[in-house]
C-alpha cells in the first residue's frame, strides 16, 4: 500500500512554486502557478502513465475517477480534509492530449456540495527529457465560496504536497513494473490533510527565518 507523503530518494521533488494572484478572465482572481518535477525514467516510459486517467487519479491523494461521459469528460471527486472539515469536490475534467509532443491540456471544475464552494483549474502538462523525464505543470486554479480564504492562504502549499506525493507514486509504479509486475497500479491514496500541510509549511518557514538570522549574526 502506498504511504502518504512517503519520500522516494530517486525522485527530484517540486521546486519552489511561483504563485501570484492574477486575472484569469474578467472579474476572476486565480492562483497561477508553474511547477516542475523529475521522474527517473525516460519520457517514452513515463508518458503512457501520465496519459492514463485512471492511473493518474489513483496517484493523487483523495482523488477518485467514477465515469467517462459520452463527450469524453472524466467525472469523479477529490476529498480534502482540513481539521474537522471534509470537503468533497465532485466534478469533471476534460483532457486534450497531444501525444507526439507529450503534452496535455487539463480543464477541471467541481463543487463541494456540503459547503457550496466551487473550484476550477486549467493546466498544461508537458513531459521532456532523455534518460529522465522533467514534467512541467503550468496554469492556475480558483476556489470560490467558503473555502476561498483557505485556498488563497494555503493553496500553494497544498499544491506542492499533492505534486510531491503524485511524483513519488508514479515513480513507485515504474519501479514495480520494472521488477516484473507489468500491471502494477497504486491503491487509492488517502485524502490530504490541509492542517498537516500548512503546519509543515509554517514550521519550514520558521526554520528558514531562524537559519537566515543565524547566518546574519555570524
Amino acid at each position: 500500500m502506498l504511504r502518504q507523503f512517503a519520500m522516494n530518494p530517486h525522485v527530484v521533488y517540486p521546486s519552489a512554486l511561483r504563485m501570484r494572484i492574477a486575472p484569469w478572465c474578467a472579474g476572476d482572481d486565480v492562483i497561477n502557478l508553474k511547477e516542475k518535477f523529475s521522474i527517473p525514467a525516460p519520457p517514452d516510459e513515463v508518458w503512457p502513465l501520465l496519459s492514463d486517467p485512471a492511473l493518474v487519479a489513483a496517484c493523487i491523494p483523495g482523488a477518485e475517477l467514477n465515469e467517462v461521459t459520452p463527450e469524453g469528460a472524466h467525472r469523479g471527486k477529490v476529498t480534502f480534509k482540513f481539521g474537522p472539515t471534509v470537503a468533497v469536490f465532485r466534478g469533471e475534467t476534460r483532457l486534450t492530449y497531444d501525444h507526439p509532443v507529450k503534452r496535455c491540456l487539463i480543464e477541471s471544475r467541481g463543487i463541494d456540495q456540503k459547503g457550496a464552494s466551487r473550484a476550477r483549474a486549467r493546466f498544461e502538462v508537458t513531459a521532456e527529457g532523455t534518460e529522465s523525464t522533467e514534467v512541467t505543470m503550468d496554469g492556475g486554479f480558483e476556489i470560490a465560496g467558503p473555502l476561498e480564504m483557505f485556498a488563497s492562504a494555503g493553496g500553494v502549499h497544498v499544491a506542492r504536497a499533492l505534486l510531491a506525493e503524485f511524483a513519488t507514486n508514479i515513480a513507485r509504479v515504474i519501479e514495480q513494473r520494472r521488477s516484473g509486475d507489468a500491471d502494477a497500479v497504486p491503491q487509492a491514496v488517502p485524502a490530504a490533510s490541509g492542517t498537516k500541510i500548512l503546519g509543515r509549511a509554517l514550521l519550514d518557514g520558521a526554520r528558514s527565518m531562524i537559519g537566515k538570522k543565524d547566518k546574519e549574526g555570524e
